[in-house]
């Protein structure tokens, strides 16, 4: 196993956790900046006023591209499984 291999590995697990991040930190951060836009129009500094609709929206996203997720996670995985024997040979 040459270093370069090690590095190809760990390049793809981080693109394949972006990936399955990316669509709920996407919707978190578009969330968090229309509350806080609505924060500063009404001024109204609730902490449960920002929390509690990232969670929601969170959930949401998480059941609506969960399954794609999880299939590209299975996908990685059984790549890298399969992968083992050349790579250790």
């Amino acid at each position: 196993m040459t270093p370069d291999t090690v590095v190809a590995i760990i390049r793809q697990a981080l693109e394949v956790a972006m990936l399955a991040a990316g669509p709920m930190l996407l919707a978190s951060l578009l969330t968090g900046l229309l509350i806080s836009v609505f924060q500063a129009a009404t001024q109204i500094n609730e902490m449960t006023l920002s929390f509690i609709p990232k969670i929601l929206v969170m959930f949401i996203v998480l059941v609506v591209t969960g399954p794609w997720a999880l299939q590209l996670l299975v996908d990685y995985i059984k790549r890298l499984i399969g992968s083992i024997p050349t790579l250790i040979g």
